[in-house]
């Protein structure tokens, strides 16, 4: 790797890593969209669908933190793709995932105007979004030790509340407090625990794999992690067992607590949140403005992880020639300050909020970063299967990686099959009937816009698939 990579501080310690990964997981998905999962497909068919895009996620986690330990790099899976399948392919990677994760900025100032005018009805998006900027910018300006710590007190809210709700939730389904002990009444009523069966479940994917990423970002810290040998596997084993605990435990307190006809689980305001339903049940005064605090914290926390995750991945591109040369541009703290600000620019397009409407906007952007993260995913899969099976054709001894993914290559494979069949069919409905185009280009944008950046490369560089034996293991290259 060149020169001016070895520039970037390895500065982020273990609980960093780790708080950074259950942060950028534990958000609105969590707080507000659990509710109308369980609505739409019942308490059992809800868990069902997190369950199994949990299970997908945990061999993406282990097959990233396989390539991670070994080759450490702020480029990911960018860089994993570009040396174990094929450049253009590593190219388009990346751009996607930094285009996901800088619309996904955008997308949290127009939460977070929404989220304030709760308090402020009356108030200028304008204002709320220039002191989101202004707050993730320093953050982030700072140094990565200066993101890791406001990330590590961001995500410490969030699990606290979810650990807090897990425990008051299940004193109160056994009536030790809140009053009569409800037990598993509301998993039976109506059609529970399946409602609409599988269409119902399959439906309920999008969603629980939208909850779920950010689980990523452990790829992205590894380049400025110390000793990432050993603080990623231990960050691989931890999180995800405790992000499963948590949405799995947290969707079956919300599932046995409200029935799933209670049309309150559908609605997207915070006064109405799953979490807020039943903090209120338990007659705790001001529930709705506690868990706005909460969710406001999340915006916050998924703000500054993507300008972090964006930036990191627009210089790796920059240093990989692969991005204007201006964006490997590093300040003494070994920030990279011109892709943070070029990143940060597209954030602003939060600003149009102010002039056509903050929930419109805010479903726009979000729909649009939504496929890119599963894209992101399906080249996790098929990079880690192609680093296997280089690492084994050119002849290495398995018991030299830091880190192995268990029960390969079906991890990857049913990762790889899982995430292809969700994002065929995020939008199964829009094909039913009457055809809805503007359905169907909100929610495929992605997938165009990840082909078009992948054969424009390959065309114009003409490159191959690298045959296994060429695959680039060579660690020293990318430290």
């Amino acid at each position: 790797m060149k020169e001016n990579e070895k520039q970037l501080r390895r500065s982020l310690k273990s609980r960093h890593i780790t708080m950074i990964s259950l942060g950028g997981t534990i958000g609105t998905g969590l707080f507000l969209a659990s509710g109308a999962s369980v609505a739409q497909a019942g308490p059992g068919g809800a868990l069902l669908a997190y369950a199994l895009i949990g299970m997908m996620v945990y061999f993406l986690m282990t097959s990233l933190g396989e390539m991670a330990a070994y080759m450490p790099s702020s480029g990911s899976f960018s860089t994993y793709a570009t040396n174990f399948v094929d450049p253009a392919f590593g190219f388009a990677m990346g751009w996607n995932y930094w285009y996901n994760w800088a619309i996904t900025i955008a997308a949290e100032i127009s939460a977070v105007n929404l989220i304030m005018k709760y308090w402020f009805p009356d108030s200028p998006s304008a204002l709320w979004t220039i002191l989101f900027i202004a707050v993730v910018l320093t953050f982030n300006l700072l140094s990565v030790n200066a993101y890791g710590e406001s990330e590590y007190w961001f995500a410490m809210i969030k699990v606290a509340t979810v650990i807090i709700f897990i425990i008051v939730s299940y004193l109160m389904v056994f009536g030790i407090i809140g009053g009569e002990q409800i037990g598993f009444t509301n998993f039976f009523i109506g059609d529970a625990p399946f409602n609409g069966g599988f269409l119902a479940i399959f439906g309920i994917f999008l969603a629980a794999g939208f909850s779920f990423q950010g689980t990523e970002l452990l790829g992205i810290t590894a380049g400025e992690t110390e000793d990432p040998g050993k603080n990623i596997p231990k960050a691989v084993r931890s999180v995800f067992w405790r992000i499963l605990l948590f949405y799995i435990l947290a969707i079956l307190a919300i599932g046995l607590l409200v029935p799933y006809t209670d049309s309150r689980l559908l609605s997207e305001d915070v006064a109405v949140s799953p979490f807020t339903l039943v903090f209120d049940k338990l007659g705790i005064a001001f529930a709705a403005s506690i868990m706005n605090a909460i969710i406001l914290t999340a915006m916050l926390s998924a703000g500054n992880s993507g300008l972090y995750a964006s930036s990191r991945m627009l210089w790796q591109l920059a240093v990989d020639g692969k991005a204007p040369k201006m964006f490997t541009k590093l300040n003494r703290r070994g920030v990279p300050i011109y892709a943070l600000l070029a990143t940060l620019a597209i954030g602003c397009l939060a600003f149009l909020s102010s002039f056509f409407g903050d929930g419109i906007v805010y479903i726009w952007l979000l729909n649009a970063s939504g496929l890119s993260g599963f894209i992101a995913w399906v080249g996790i899969a098929i990079s880690h299967y192609r680093f296997r099976k280089a690492y084994i054709k050119q002849g290495r001894d398995l018991k030299d990686l830091p880190y192995k993914a268990p029960i390969y290559p079906f991890g990857s494979l049913f990762a790889l099959i899982l995430c292809l069949i969700v994002i065929i069919g995020q939008n199964y409905q829009a094909f039913i009937g009457t055809i809805d185009w503007h359905g169907i280009a909100v929610s495929y944008i992605g997938l165009p816009l990840f082909i078009m950046l992948w054969l424009g490369y390959k065309i114009k560089h003409k490159t191959k698939i690298i045959p296994l034996e060429e695959c680039n293991l060579d660690v020293e290259k990318h430290k």
